[in-house]
């Protein structure tokens, strides 16, 4: 199934869990909020939320600053 992951076309398995595709991506989440269909999704969701064709999904890492 293809994906777009911060506006690039991502080709995964039917199944993939935000959780797996996130490890795929070889990811550290610490930082960061996941975005599904212009819907944050809870890390706690993380391993329930099944990705379906054509979902977008955007990866927002979280910067400090002064």
């Amino acid at each position: 199934m293809k994906m777009l992951v911060n506006g690039s076309e991502r080709e995964f398995d039917e199944g993939t869990t935000l959780s797996e595709m996130i490890k795929s991506l070889e990811l550290d989440i610490t930082g960061m909020i996941v975005e599904r269909n212009l819907t944050v999704v809870s890390r706690s969701e993380y391993d329930s939320t099944v990705l379906n064709d054509g979902d977008t999904i955007e990866l927002i890492r979280l910067v400090a600053g002064g």
